[in-house]
């Protein structure tokens, strides 16, 4: 029975791994069907990555500066300070990859309050989920259910600094738990757990002021993740977190009471460490030192700790393969960035208008979409939705929608 239970979670897994970049699963260095060498950087419990709100969702996944709202948790919640209600709560469901599978979403609840106009505490939790999966032997007997389930729990606390600047703190405790119970080639598995922690950073300052025309730059930027590695069984190696650095720009005008446009955009980089190139034989098995490491032909050793990796990040990629043969570090890294832009127009807070676009360099997952919002205010409650429109047919991320229901109350008097 072990053998079929390993093989259900590695499947698991691999699910896991293709609905966050969204393409097909190559190796971790090797030449993608028709296209220039993939390094894909891989991680633990990756559902951490996943956009939960809608708002975000259709401005092309940006949100590290953009105007404070109920969601900026996972975003940057050094923004709430400048959140004019007092406390709000808010509701996201995103069915994932719905044209791969019909039972996998995420669920993330969150919320804020205001303990004066300077401090701010808040809290989410995010569950991302499957129904379940039957075992089945070869001769198609079932062997029981599998029920995988991944969530983590913040708390957070923001606090301005300045008139313009804030600062926020979040820690975060993981659970990924893939197959409870059973036996993982050889080895017990057990659910994964980590502590981890966001440190953000939000600078909001007015640049213009006219009787009937205001407009205002926002500045942000955000370190998510960084905590332990993780691992299912006592014998696997362990895996980073998806620690996220997030900067980001946004700049809106307002034109009276009526009407208000928002230009953002955020880029993102991983700080974990890129897959090397190892050294091989002419058997193609990795050659190891005597004392059984394997050997790095480029880049540099991916097995260290959290904070040497975080370092370790900027600089040890193996490099892009250019055509005299030689490689080019620089260039991998500058591909290991994403950006995100997003345009969104409201109309005297009643109606929102978003779109956006993602791109995300064809080595390194491939994401590229586009992305459109609507969203609907009165008084306290906010209902908002977004759609995901690939660039290139064939993407299992096409389809995928977000839905977020918020509330917010009045200020502080």
């Amino acid at each position: 029975m072990s053998s079929f239970v390993y093989l259900n979670v590695l499947f698991y897994l691999l699910i896991e791994l293709i609905f966050v970049i969204g393409i097909p699963v190559f190796s971790q260095t090797g030449q993608a069907p028709g296209g220039p060498e993939t390094n894909i950087i891989q991680t633990g419990v990756p559902f951490l990555t996943i956009i939960p709100d809608a708002r975000s969702g259709g401005m092309g996944d940006v949100g590290a500066a953009s105007q404070p709202d109920v969601n900026s948790q996972y975003w940057n919640a050094a923004k709430y300070p400048f959140m004019e209600s007092r406390f709000g709560a808010t509701l996201s469901y995103t069915p994932w990859l719905p044209k791969l599978i019909s039972n996998v979403y995420l669920v993330c609840l969150a919320g804020f309050y205001k303990i004066d106009d300077k401090q701010v505490f808040s809290a989410s939790f995010r569950r991302f989920s499957a129904d379940h999966f039957i075992f089945v032997t070869n001769y198609n007997v079932p062997l029981g259910f599998f029920v995988p389930g991944e969530f983590a729990i913040d708390a957070g606390y923001s606090r301005k600094l300045s008139e313009n600047l804030s600062g926020g703190i979040v820690l975060r405790y993981i659970h990924s738990d893939p197959n409870t119970a059973q036996t993982v080639g050889g080895g017990d598995s057990k659910p994964a757990k980590a502590i981890a922690g966001d440190l953000g950073i939000y600078y909001r300052k007015p640049v213009l002021r006219l009787e009937n025309l205001d407009a205002n730059l926002g500045l942000g930027a955000q370190v998510a993740n960084v905590g332990n590695k993780i691992a299912y069984t006592e014998e696997q190696e362990k895996a980073f977190l998806p620690i996220n650095l997030r900067l980001g720009g946004a700049f809106t005008i307002k034109a009276g009471d009526h009407h208000s446009i928002s230009l953002m955009s955020d880029i993102n980089k991983l700080l974990v460490p890129t897959p090397p190139i190892w050294l091989t034989d002419s058997t193609g098995t990795v050659a190891r030192t005597p004392q059984g490491q394997p050997i790095v032909k480029h880049g540099r050793n991916p097995y260290v700790s959290t904070p040497v990796g975080m370092l370790q990040s900027f600089w040890d990629a193996p490099g892009v393969l250019k055509d005299d043969g030689t490689r080019s570090r620089f260039q991998e890294e500058i591909n290991e960035i994403s950006l995100g832009v997003g345009l969104e127009y409201r109309f005297h807070r009643i109606i929102a208008i978003r779109g956006g676009y993602f791109h995300e360099h064809e080595t390194k997952g491939s994401r590229k979409y586009y992305t459109v919002g609507l969203g609907f205010h009165y008084k306290y409650v906010s209902l908002d939705g977004s759609w995901l429109i690939p660039a290139k047919s064939g993407n299992p991320l096409k389809d995928t929608y977000r839905l977020t229901l918020s509330l917010d109350f009045p200020a502080i008097s």
